[in-house]
Protein backbone atom coordinates (compact mmCIF):
# COMPACT_ATOMS: atom_id res chain seq x y z
CA UNK A 1 0.00 0.00 0.00
CA UNK A 2 2.79 2.74 1.09
CA UNK A 3 5.55 2.74 -0.84
CA UNK A 4 8.13 5.58 0.80
CA UNK A 5 10.93 5.90 -2.47
CA UNK A 6 10.78 3.00 -4.67
CA UNK A 7 10.38 5.79 -7.35
CA UNK A 8 13.28 7.67 -9.62
CA UNK A 9 13.55 11.36 -8.42
CA UNK A 10 12.07 12.48 -11.49
CA UNK A 11 9.37 9.80 -11.85
CA UNK A 12 6.33 11.56 -13.18
CA UNK A 13 3.49 9.39 -12.17
CA UNK A 14 -0.23 9.15 -13.36
CA UNK A 15 -3.60 8.78 -11.64
CA UNK A 16 -7.16 9.11 -11.88
CA UNK A 17 -7.42 10.78 -8.35
CA UNK A 18 -4.81 12.55 -6.88
CA UNK A 19 -5.42 13.39 -3.01
CA UNK A 20 -3.30 15.54 -0.92
CA UNK A 21 -3.92 14.88 2.79
CA UNK A 22 -4.70 12.00 4.41
CA UNK A 23 -6.55 13.01 7.41
CA UNK A 24 -10.27 12.77 8.52
CA UNK A 25 -11.17 13.35 4.68
CA UNK A 26 -8.41 12.34 2.32
CA UNK A 27 -8.76 8.80 4.24
CA UNK A 28 -12.62 8.37 3.45
CA UNK A 29 -11.98 9.64 0.14
CA UNK A 30 -9.17 6.92 -0.82
CA UNK A 31 -11.59 4.37 0.63
CA UNK A 32 -14.49 5.51 -1.56
CA UNK A 33 -12.83 6.75 -5.23
CA UNK A 34 -11.05 3.52 -5.01
CA UNK A 35 -13.75 1.08 -3.79
CA UNK A 36 -15.51 -0.32 -7.60
CA UNK A 37 -11.46 -0.53 -8.69
CA UNK A 38 -12.41 1.51 -11.64
CA UNK A 39 -9.93 4.04 -10.75
CA UNK A 40 -6.17 4.76 -9.73
CA UNK A 41 -6.19 6.79 -6.83
CA UNK A 42 -3.05 8.34 -4.75
CA UNK A 43 -2.94 9.48 -1.40
CA UNK A 44 -0.01 11.67 -0.61
CA UNK A 45 0.45 12.07 3.00
CA UNK A 46 3.25 14.41 4.50
CA UNK A 47 3.97 12.46 7.98
CA UNK A 48 4.80 9.14 8.48
CA UNK A 49 2.71 6.04 8.86
CA UNK A 50 0.14 5.72 11.87
CA UNK A 51 2.42 3.47 14.22
CA UNK A 52 3.21 5.66 16.82
CA UNK A 53 1.60 3.69 19.89
CA UNK A 54 0.09 6.43 21.77
CA UNK A 55 -1.94 7.13 18.58
CA UNK A 56 -4.05 3.93 19.40
CA UNK A 57 -4.43 4.98 23.48
CA UNK A 58 -7.43 7.02 23.38
CA UNK A 59 -5.99 9.01 26.46
CA UNK A 60 -2.62 9.26 24.33
CA UNK A 61 -3.99 12.68 22.80
CA UNK A 62 -2.39 14.10 25.56
CA UNK A 63 1.40 12.81 24.63
CA UNK A 64 0.48 13.66 21.19
CA UNK A 65 -0.44 17.35 21.41
CA UNK A 66 3.45 18.59 21.43
CA UNK A 67 4.76 15.07 19.50
CA UNK A 68 6.40 17.23 16.20
CA UNK A 69 6.62 13.52 14.63
CA UNK A 70 3.03 13.93 13.91
CA UNK A 71 2.04 17.10 14.24
CA UNK A 72 2.44 20.30 12.56
CA UNK A 73 2.82 22.31 15.37
CA UNK A 74 1.11 25.65 14.85
CA UNK A 75 1.25 28.66 16.43
CA UNK A 76 -1.20 31.82 16.01
CA UNK A 77 -0.50 35.46 15.78
CA UNK A 78 -0.46 37.22 18.61
CA UNK A 79 -3.80 37.23 19.48
CA UNK A 80 -5.44 40.87 20.35
CA UNK A 81 -8.57 39.40 22.37
CA UNK A 82 -6.18 37.34 24.47
CA UNK A 83 -4.14 39.98 25.55
CA UNK A 84 -1.69 39.34 22.91
CA UNK A 85 -0.71 35.64 23.61
CA UNK A 86 0.10 33.70 20.51
CA UNK A 87 -2.21 29.83 20.70
CA UNK A 88 -0.98 26.90 20.11
CA UNK A 89 -2.41 25.17 17.21
CA UNK A 90 -2.28 21.40 17.27
CA UNK A 91 -2.72 19.53 13.46
CA UNK A 92 -2.70 15.93 12.31
CA UNK A 93 0.60 15.17 10.25
CA UNK A 94 0.39 11.65 10.01
CA UNK A 95 -1.72 8.76 7.96
CA UNK A 96 -5.00 9.39 9.55
CA UNK A 97 -4.48 13.37 9.92
CA UNK A 98 -5.65 15.14 13.23
CA UNK A 99 -8.14 12.08 13.62
CA UNK A 100 -5.10 10.28 15.10
CA UNK A 101 -4.69 13.02 17.37
CA UNK A 102 -7.83 14.52 18.19
CA UNK A 103 -9.77 14.25 21.68
CA UNK A 104 -11.83 11.21 19.85
CA UNK A 105 -15.44 13.20 20.63
CA UNK A 106 -18.44 12.55 17.96
CA UNK A 107 -20.56 15.62 18.62
CA UNK A 108 -21.94 16.43 14.85
CA UNK A 109 -23.22 19.55 15.64
CA UNK A 110 -26.67 21.20 15.66
CA UNK A 111 -29.37 19.89 12.37
CA UNK A 112 -29.98 23.88 12.46
CA UNK A 113 -26.06 24.02 11.37
CA UNK A 114 -26.70 22.14 8.72
CA UNK A 115 -30.03 24.16 7.26
CA UNK A 116 -28.11 27.58 7.92
CA UNK A 117 -25.40 26.64 5.02
CA UNK A 118 -28.46 25.45 2.92
CA UNK A 119 -30.01 29.48 3.63
CA UNK A 120 -27.07 30.85 2.49
CA UNK A 121 -27.07 29.11 -0.48
CA UNK A 122 -25.56 25.96 -0.31
CA UNK A 123 -28.36 23.55 -1.74
CA UNK A 124 -27.22 20.01 -0.83
CA UNK A 125 -25.88 20.86 2.76
CA UNK A 126 -29.52 21.08 4.74
CA UNK A 127 -29.50 18.71 7.23
CA UNK A 128 -31.82 16.14 5.76
CA UNK A 129 -29.24 16.19 2.82
CA UNK A 130 -26.16 14.97 5.45
CA UNK A 131 -27.73 13.08 7.59
CA UNK A 132 -27.44 10.21 5.28
CA UNK A 133 -23.71 10.24 4.50
CA UNK A 134 -23.64 10.95 8.72
CA UNK A 135 -25.56 7.55 9.09
CA UNK A 136 -23.56 5.96 5.94
CA UNK A 137 -19.93 6.74 7.99
CA UNK A 138 -21.41 5.36 11.21
CA UNK A 139 -20.92 2.25 12.92
CA UNK A 140 -23.48 3.06 15.94
CA UNK A 141 -22.36 0.37 19.08
CA UNK A 142 -26.57 1.18 20.22
CA UNK A 143 -27.75 -0.02 16.64
CA UNK A 144 -29.34 2.09 13.48
CA UNK A 145 -32.49 4.55 14.15
CA UNK A 146 -33.79 7.41 12.48
CA UNK A 147 -30.34 9.13 13.40
CA UNK A 148 -28.03 6.69 13.50
CA UNK A 149 -26.28 4.32 11.61
CA UNK A 150 -24.59 0.50 11.38
CA UNK A 151 -22.39 -1.15 9.48
CA UNK A 152 -20.13 1.76 8.63
CA UNK A 153 -16.86 2.12 8.49
CA UNK A 154 -16.82 4.43 11.56
CA UNK A 155 -17.24 3.02 15.36
CA UNK A 156 -19.23 4.94 17.74
CA UNK A 157 -18.42 3.79 20.92
CA UNK A 158 -20.02 5.10 24.51
CA UNK A 159 -17.93 5.71 27.33
CA UNK A 160 -16.18 2.91 28.40
CA UNK A 161 -14.63 4.37 31.72
CA UNK A 162 -17.76 6.31 33.44
CA UNK A 163 -16.12 7.42 36.12
CA UNK A 164 -18.37 8.87 39.29
CA UNK A 165 -17.53 12.55 39.36
CA UNK A 166 -18.39 12.77 35.47
CA UNK A 167 -21.81 10.90 36.28
CA UNK A 168 -22.19 13.47 39.11
CA UNK A 169 -21.68 16.40 36.65
CA UNK A 170 -24.86 15.36 33.99
CA UNK A 171 -26.84 14.77 37.75
CA UNK A 172 -25.27 18.36 39.00
CA UNK A 173 -26.56 20.04 35.24
CA UNK A 174 -30.24 18.77 35.67
CA UNK A 175 -30.52 19.93 39.01
CA UNK A 176 -29.10 23.36 37.87
CA UNK A 177 -32.57 22.88 35.14
CA UNK A 178 -30.96 21.43 32.19
CA UNK A 179 -32.42 18.29 30.73
CA UNK A 180 -31.06 15.21 30.69
CA UNK A 181 -30.29 14.14 27.24
CA UNK A 182 -28.47 10.51 25.98
CA UNK A 183 -27.95 11.57 22.81
CA UNK A 184 -26.28 15.20 21.75
CA UNK A 185 -26.18 13.68 17.67
CA UNK A 186 -30.14 12.88 17.89
CA UNK A 187 -33.34 14.61 17.77
CA UNK A 188 -31.48 17.52 19.74
CA UNK A 189 -28.31 18.53 20.87
CA UNK A 190 -29.76 20.82 23.93
CA UNK A 191 -29.42 19.08 27.19
CA UNK A 192 -26.29 17.76 29.57
CA UNK A 193 -25.61 13.39 29.14
CA UNK A 194 -22.06 11.67 27.86
CA UNK A 195 -20.02 12.02 25.34
CA UNK A 196 -19.70 9.16 22.44
CA UNK A 197 -16.43 8.97 21.19
CA UNK A 198 -14.94 7.23 17.96
CA UNK A 199 -13.15 4.29 19.45
CA UNK A 200 -13.91 0.55 19.34
CA UNK A 201 -13.28 -1.78 22.24
CA UNK A 202 -10.56 0.67 24.00
CA UNK A 203 -8.90 1.88 20.83
CA UNK A 204 -9.18 4.66 18.70
CA UNK A 205 -10.87 4.76 15.10
CA UNK A 206 -8.83 7.18 13.33
CA UNK A 207 -10.46 7.40 9.78
CA UNK A 208 -6.75 5.93 8.41
CA UNK A 209 -7.67 2.81 11.04
CA UNK A 210 -11.26 3.31 9.74
CA UNK A 211 -11.31 3.91 5.88
CA UNK A 212 -7.40 3.34 4.92
CA UNK A 213 -6.68 -0.31 6.52
CA UNK A 214 -9.53 -2.31 4.89
CA UNK A 215 -8.45 -0.26 1.37
CA UNK A 216 -4.98 -1.48 1.80
CA UNK A 217 -4.97 -4.54 -0.21
CA UNK A 218 -6.37 -2.72 -3.85
CA UNK A 219 -4.29 -2.58 -6.22
CA UNK A 220 -5.30 0.59 -7.91
CA UNK A 221 -5.17 2.48 -4.25
CA UNK A 222 -1.41 3.55 -3.34
CA UNK A 223 -0.75 5.58 -0.33
CA UNK A 224 2.73 7.59 0.23
CA UNK A 225 3.83 9.10 3.59
CA UNK A 226 6.73 11.76 4.52
CA UNK A 227 4.95 13.10 0.73
CA UNK A 228 5.03 16.84 1.39
CA UNK A 229 2.75 18.54 -1.52
CA UNK A 230 4.88 21.70 -2.51
CA UNK A 231 2.73 22.89 -5.17
CA UNK A 232 -0.25 22.56 -7.74
CA UNK A 233 0.67 22.75 -11.28
CA UNK A 234 -1.72 23.94 -13.89
CA UNK A 235 -2.28 24.21 -17.63
CA UNK A 236 -4.06 26.85 -18.04
CA UNK A 237 -6.62 27.01 -16.05
CA UNK A 238 -7.32 23.26 -15.46
CA UNK A 239 -5.08 21.85 -12.33
CA UNK A 240 -3.30 19.11 -13.37
CA UNK A 241 -0.84 17.77 -11.45
CA UNK A 242 1.28 17.88 -7.88
CA UNK A 243 4.89 18.56 -7.14
CA UNK A 244 5.93 16.70 -3.96
CA UNK A 245 8.86 16.05 -2.15
CA UNK A 246 9.92 12.95 -0.77
CA UNK A 247 13.15 11.59 0.68
CA UNK A 248 14.75 14.50 -0.21
CA UNK A 249 13.92 14.23 -4.07
CA UNK A 250 10.97 16.34 -6.19
CA UNK A 251 8.72 14.49 -7.67
CA UNK A 252 5.35 15.12 -9.84
CA UNK A 253 2.14 12.82 -10.12
CA UNK A 254 -0.35 13.69 -12.85
CA UNK A 255 -4.45 13.40 -12.09
CA UNK A 256 -6.27 12.37 -15.12
CA UNK A 257 -9.50 13.39 -14.02
CA UNK A 258 -8.84 15.54 -10.10
CA UNK A 259 -6.94 16.47 -7.54
CA UNK A 260 -8.44 16.75 -4.29
CA UNK A 261 -6.90 18.91 -1.51
CA UNK A 262 -7.60 17.23 1.79
CA UNK A 263 -4.95 19.50 4.20
CA UNK A 264 -7.46 20.98 6.23
CA UNK A 265 -7.81 24.44 7.42
CA UNK A 266 -5.05 25.67 7.42
CA UNK A 267 -2.90 23.41 5.12
CA UNK A 268 -5.11 22.87 2.15
CA UNK A 269 -5.54 27.23 1.72
CA UNK A 270 -1.73 27.53 2.49
CA UNK A 271 -1.05 24.99 -0.95
CA UNK A 272 -3.62 26.77 -2.75
CA UNK A 273 -1.73 29.96 -2.04
CA UNK A 274 1.73 28.29 -2.97
CA UNK A 275 -0.07 27.17 -6.18
CA UNK A 276 -1.04 30.81 -7.42
CA UNK A 277 -4.65 30.47 -6.46
CA UNK A 278 -5.21 33.23 -3.75
CA UNK A 279 -5.18 36.86 -3.18
CA UNK A 280 -3.46 38.28 -5.98
CA UNK A 281 -1.60 41.00 -3.76
CA UNK A 282 -0.28 38.79 -1.51
CA UNK A 283 0.93 36.14 -3.68
CA UNK A 284 2.57 38.75 -5.97
CA UNK A 285 4.26 40.07 -2.52
CA UNK A 286 5.69 36.61 -2.37
CA UNK A 287 6.92 36.63 -6.21
CA UNK A 288 4.41 33.77 -6.91
CA UNK A 289 2.96 33.85 -10.11
CA UNK A 290 -1.09 34.35 -9.76
CA UNK A 291 -3.06 31.21 -11.29
CA UNK A 292 -6.26 33.19 -10.15
CA UNK A 293 -7.25 36.32 -8.26
CA UNK A 294 -8.90 34.08 -5.44
CA UNK A 295 -9.51 36.58 -2.64
CA UNK A 296 -11.30 34.17 -0.42
CA UNK A 297 -8.62 31.84 -0.38
CA UNK A 298 -7.70 31.89 3.56
CA UNK A 299 -10.38 34.31 4.41
CA UNK A 300 -12.98 33.66 7.38
CA UNK A 301 -11.39 31.46 9.46
CA UNK A 302 -12.83 30.34 12.44
CA UNK A 303 -12.40 28.40 15.35
CA UNK A 304 -14.03 27.13 18.61
CA UNK A 305 -12.69 28.44 22.41
CA UNK A 306 -12.49 27.22 25.57
CA UNK A 307 -12.05 28.58 29.14
CA UNK A 308 -11.76 25.95 31.90
CA UNK A 309 -12.67 26.24 35.59
CA UNK A 310 -11.09 24.08 37.74
CA UNK A 311 -12.82 22.61 40.74
CA UNK A 312 -10.22 20.85 43.86
CA UNK A 313 -11.40 17.56 44.88
CA UNK A 314 -12.23 16.09 47.90
CA UNK A 315 -11.79 12.59 47.26
CA UNK A 316 -8.66 11.00 45.44
CA UNK A 317 -10.60 9.77 42.40
CA UNK A 318 -9.42 12.11 39.89
CA UNK A 319 -6.99 10.86 36.69
CA UNK A 320 -4.48 13.50 38.52
CA UNK A 321 -4.14 10.86 41.62
CA UNK A 322 -4.05 8.05 39.44
CA UNK A 323 -1.36 9.40 37.00
CA UNK A 324 0.68 11.01 39.49
CA UNK A 325 0.82 8.14 41.68
CA UNK A 326 3.32 5.34 40.37
CA UNK A 327 1.50 1.89 41.51
CA UNK A 328 -1.49 3.53 40.40
CA UNK A 329 -0.66 4.51 37.39
CA UNK A 330 1.28 0.99 36.41
CA UNK A 331 -2.31 -0.65 37.41
CA UNK A 332 -3.88 1.71 35.01
CA UNK A 333 -1.40 0.75 32.27
CA UNK A 334 -1.54 -3.25 33.21
CA UNK A 335 -5.60 -2.97 33.42
CA UNK A 336 -5.47 -1.57 29.40
CA UNK A 337 -3.32 -3.22 28.39
CA UNK A 338 -5.38 -6.46 29.61
CA UNK A 339 -9.02 -5.47 29.19
CA UNK A 340 -9.06 -2.26 27.16
CA UNK A 341 -10.66 -0.79 29.88
CA UNK A 342 -9.97 1.90 33.06
CA UNK A 343 -8.88 5.83 32.63
CA UNK A 344 -6.79 4.91 29.45
CA UNK A 345 -9.77 5.03 27.32
CA UNK A 346 -10.90 8.72 28.49
CA UNK A 347 -11.72 10.91 25.75
CA UNK A 348 -11.21 15.07 25.71
CA UNK A 349 -14.46 15.34 27.20
CA UNK A 350 -16.46 12.06 29.43
CA UNK A 351 -19.16 14.30 29.67
CA UNK A 352 -21.11 17.73 28.77
CA UNK A 353 -23.91 19.65 28.16
CA UNK A 354 -25.34 22.06 25.56
CA UNK A 355 -27.12 25.31 27.23
CA UNK A 356 -28.66 28.26 25.43
CA UNK A 357 -26.94 31.72 27.47
CA UNK A 358 -30.11 33.42 26.34
CA UNK A 359 -33.40 31.97 26.91
CA UNK A 360 -34.54 33.70 23.68
CA UNK A 361 -31.99 31.98 21.40
CA UNK A 362 -33.23 29.51 18.98
CA UNK A 363 -30.67 26.73 19.47
CA UNK A 364 -27.74 26.02 22.45
CA UNK A 365 -25.00 28.25 22.41
CA UNK A 366 -22.17 27.23 24.42
CA UNK A 367 -21.08 23.56 25.03
CA UNK A 368 -19.20 22.25 28.59
CA UNK A 369 -16.46 19.79 28.12
CA UNK A 370 -16.56 18.04 31.48
CA UNK A 371 -12.65 16.44 32.68
CA UNK A 372 -12.01 14.34 35.72
CA UNK A 373 -8.67 15.68 35.54
CA UNK A 374 -6.69 19.47 35.18
CA UNK A 375 -4.20 20.57 33.84
CA UNK A 376 -2.54 24.00 33.10
CA UNK A 377 -2.93 23.01 29.36
CA UNK A 378 -3.72 20.20 27.23
CA UNK A 379 -0.70 18.46 26.33
CA UNK A 380 1.13 19.39 29.61
CA UNK A 381 1.70 17.32 32.97
CA UNK A 382 -1.30 17.28 34.97
CA UNK A 383 -1.73 19.14 38.52
CA UNK A 384 -0.29 17.66 41.35
CA UNK A 385 -2.93 18.02 43.11
CA UNK A 386 -6.83 16.35 43.59
CA UNK A 387 -8.84 18.31 40.49
CA UNK A 388 -11.08 18.24 38.28
CA UNK A 389 -12.08 20.82 35.40
CA UNK A 390 -14.73 21.59 33.07
CA UNK A 391 -14.87 24.40 29.93
CA UNK A 392 -17.36 26.53 28.83
CA UNK A 393 -16.99 26.42 24.91
CA UNK A 394 -18.76 29.06 22.42
CA UNK A 395 -20.28 27.07 19.69
CA UNK A 396 -21.20 29.47 17.18
CA UNK A 397 -18.98 32.22 17.50
CA UNK A 398 -19.03 35.13 15.37
CA UNK A 399 -15.15 36.24 15.07
CA UNK A 400 -13.28 35.41 11.43
CA UNK A 401 -9.73 35.56 11.01
CA UNK A 402 -7.08 34.54 8.04
CA UNK A 403 -4.59 32.00 6.97
CA UNK A 404 -2.00 33.68 5.15
CA UNK A 405 0.87 32.27 3.53
CA UNK A 406 4.62 33.97 5.20
CA UNK A 407 6.95 33.30 1.74
CA UNK A 408 6.80 30.68 -1.13
CA UNK A 409 8.98 28.33 1.27
CA UNK A 410 6.10 25.26 1.42
CA UNK A 411 7.93 24.37 4.41
CA UNK A 412 7.46 27.92 6.43
CA UNK A 413 4.31 27.71 8.73
CA UNK A 414 1.73 29.98 7.52
CA UNK A 415 0.23 33.29 9.37
CA UNK A 416 -2.81 32.02 11.59
CA UNK A 417 -4.99 34.99 12.75
CA UNK A 418 -8.29 33.41 14.62
CA UNK A 419 -9.31 37.02 16.30
CA UNK A 420 -10.97 35.24 19.37
CA UNK A 421 -13.32 37.36 21.11
CA UNK A 422 -13.41 40.36 18.73
CA UNK A 423 -17.09 40.67 18.73
CA UNK A 424 -19.30 41.25 21.84
CA UNK A 425 -21.67 38.44 20.90
CA UNK A 426 -18.83 36.35 22.04
CA UNK A 427 -17.64 37.71 24.58
CA UNK A 428 -21.02 37.47 26.28
CA UNK A 429 -21.21 34.33 25.41
CA UNK A 430 -18.23 33.12 27.23
CA UNK A 431 -19.19 34.85 30.04
CA UNK A 432 -22.78 34.30 30.69
CA UNK A 433 -21.31 30.41 29.85
CA UNK A 434 -18.90 31.09 32.68
CA UNK A 435 -21.97 31.82 35.09
CA UNK A 436 -23.66 29.05 34.00
CA UNK A 437 -21.23 26.44 34.69
CA UNK A 438 -21.03 27.73 37.85
CA UNK A 439 -24.28 27.25 38.74
CA UNK A 440 -23.79 23.41 37.57
CA UNK A 441 -20.43 23.20 39.74
CA UNK A 442 -21.84 24.29 42.81
CA UNK A 443 -24.78 21.94 42.56
CA UNK A 444 -25.78 19.41 44.92
CA UNK A 445 -24.75 16.14 42.94
CA UNK A 446 -21.02 17.55 43.18
CA UNK A 447 -20.95 18.84 46.71
CA UNK A 448 -19.54 15.59 48.15
CA UNK A 449 -16.40 16.39 45.67
CA UNK A 450 -15.70 19.90 45.77
CA UNK A 451 -13.34 21.39 48.19
CA UNK A 452 -13.68 24.56 46.16
CA UNK A 453 -13.33 26.54 43.03
CA UNK A 454 -9.17 26.64 41.54
CA UNK A 455 -9.25 28.78 38.93
CA UNK A 456 -10.33 31.27 38.44
CA UNK A 457 -11.55 31.56 42.19
CA UNK A 458 -14.03 33.35 44.69
CA UNK A 459 -12.36 36.60 43.81
CA UNK A 460 -13.70 36.47 39.77
CA UNK A 461 -17.04 37.48 40.13
CA UNK A 462 -17.92 40.44 38.01
CA UNK A 463 -18.90 40.55 34.23
CA UNK A 464 -15.69 42.34 33.93
CA UNK A 465 -13.50 39.91 36.01
CA UNK A 466 -14.80 36.65 33.84
CA UNK A 467 -14.08 38.45 30.77
CA UNK A 468 -10.45 38.74 32.08
CA UNK A 469 -10.19 35.37 32.50
CA UNK A 470 -11.38 34.66 29.17
CA UNK A 471 -8.57 36.53 27.90
CA UNK A 472 -5.85 35.83 30.36
CA UNK A 473 -6.72 31.59 29.47
CA UNK A 474 -8.92 31.25 26.86
CA UNK A 475 -7.71 28.37 24.45
CA UNK A 476 -8.48 26.77 21.68
CA UNK A 477 -10.82 23.78 21.09
CA UNK A 478 -9.03 22.86 18.07
CA UNK A 479 -11.68 22.99 15.61
CA UNK A 480 -10.38 25.29 12.50
CA UNK A 481 -12.65 25.87 10.23
CA UNK A 482 -13.85 27.81 7.01
CA UNK A 483 -10.72 29.15 5.08
CA UNK A 484 -11.70 27.77 1.70
CA UNK A 485 -15.71 28.06 2.20
CA UNK A 486 -18.64 27.19 0.57
CA UNK A 487 -20.91 29.35 -1.22
CA UNK A 488 -22.34 31.69 -4.09
CA UNK A 489 -20.73 34.78 -3.03
CA UNK A 490 -17.48 36.53 -4.66
CA UNK A 491 -15.45 35.48 -1.26
CA UNK A 492 -16.57 31.83 -1.68
CA UNK A 493 -14.04 29.54 -2.85
CA UNK A 494 -15.84 26.29 -3.96
CA UNK A 495 -19.25 25.82 -4.99
CA UNK A 496 -21.70 23.44 -3.65
CA UNK A 497 -19.80 20.32 -5.33
CA UNK A 498 -16.98 21.41 -3.87
CA UNK A 499 -15.45 22.56 -7.01
CA UNK A 500 -12.90 25.37 -6.56
CA UNK A 501 -14.44 28.49 -8.58
CA UNK A 502 -12.47 29.13 -11.39
CA UNK A 503 -10.26 26.35 -11.70
CA UNK A 504 -11.15 23.23 -13.53
CA UNK A 505 -9.75 19.56 -12.01
CA UNK A 506 -9.42 20.59 -8.95
CA UNK A 507 -11.75 20.18 -5.71
CA UNK A 508 -11.40 21.08 -1.81
CA UNK A 509 -12.65 18.35 0.75
CA UNK A 510 -12.09 18.92 4.33
CA UNK A 511 -12.94 21.47 7.51
CA UNK A 512 -11.97 24.07 5.52
CA UNK A 513 -15.30 23.91 3.14
CA UNK A 514 -17.52 24.71 6.12
CA UNK A 515 -19.72 27.92 5.10
CA UNK A 516 -19.52 27.90 9.15
CA UNK A 517 -18.20 26.25 12.07
CA UNK A 518 -20.68 23.49 13.20
CA UNK A 519 -21.85 23.38 17.32
CA UNK A 520 -19.89 20.64 17.71
CA UNK A 521 -16.74 18.50 16.87
CA UNK A 522 -15.38 18.65 13.95
CA UNK A 523 -14.23 15.10 12.63
CA UNK A 524 -17.30 13.69 12.21
CA UNK A 525 -18.99 16.66 10.31
CA UNK A 526 -15.83 16.55 7.89
CA UNK A 527 -16.15 12.33 7.37
CA UNK A 528 -19.51 13.28 5.94
CA UNK A 529 -18.37 15.56 3.66
CA UNK A 530 -15.62 13.32 2.12
CA UNK A 531 -18.68 10.67 2.10
CA UNK A 532 -20.76 12.86 0.51
CA UNK A 533 -17.78 14.15 -1.94
CA UNK A 534 -17.33 11.29 -2.85
CA UNK A 535 -20.37 10.22 -3.90
CA UNK A 536 -20.30 13.59 -6.15
CA UNK A 537 -16.85 12.96 -7.41
CA UNK A 538 -18.46 9.53 -9.18
CA UNK A 539 -21.50 10.85 -10.54
CA UNK A 540 -19.55 13.44 -12.11
CA UNK A 541 -17.23 10.80 -13.61
CA UNK A 542 -19.99 9.57 -15.35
Amino acid sequence: MTNNGATSPNDTSEFDYVIVGAGSAGCVLANRLSADGKHSVLLLEAGPKDTNLWIHVPLGYGKLFKEKTVNWMYQTEPEPGLNGRQVFQPRGKVLGGSSSINGLLYVRGQHEDYDRWRQHGNTGWGYDDVLPYFKKAEDQQRGSNDFHGAGGPLPVSDMLHADPLSGAFINAATEAGIPANPDFNGATQEGAGWFQTTTRNGRRASTAVAYLRPAKGRSNLRVETSALAQRLLFEGRRAAAVEYRQNGALRTVRARKEILVSSGAYNSPQLLQLSGVGPAELLKSHGIGVVLDAPGVGNDLQDHMQVRIVMLCAQPITLNDVLNHPVRRIMAGVRYAAFRKGPLTIAAGTSGAFFKTNPRLASPDVQIHFLPFSTDKMGEKLHPFSAFSASVCQVRPESRGSLRIRSADPMAPPEIRINYLATETDRAANVEGLKILRRILAAPALKPFVIEEKEPGAKVVSDEDLLAFCRLRGNTVYHPTSTCRMGNDPLAVVDQRLRVRGIEGLRVVDASVMPDLVSGNTNAPVIMIAEKASDMILQDAR
